[in-house]
């Protein structure tokens, strides 16, 4: 992971705003598919709904390439800081 991407990891934690649901779950997905690459874990149960959110905002990125989600994280979170303030 480059430095780039470690600088945006530290600053969506200090945005003057949290992101909506919708934001936090591509951030997740992302993140997941740049750090650990393809979903390596079973889909949670049907109770726990943050779970599989989380599960299928990551699944949806399968097959990205560990570069492509990096990118496209930082460029997340480019928008958010602009959209929120940090």
């Amino acid at each position: 992971m480059s430095d780039v991407f470690e600088k945006a990891v530290e600053e969506v934690k200090i945005l003057k705003k949290k992101p909506n649901t919708a934001e936090l779950g591509h951030l997740y997905g992302l993140y997941k598919q740049t750090t650990a690459g393809d979903v390596n874990i079973e889909r949670p149960g049907l109770l726990d709904f943050t779970g599989r959110a989380k599960w299928d905002e990551w699944n949806s990125r399968k097959g990205m390439l560990r570069e492509e989600a990096e990118a496209a994280y930082v460029e997340l979170v480019e928008k958010l800081k602009d959209k929120y303030g940090i």
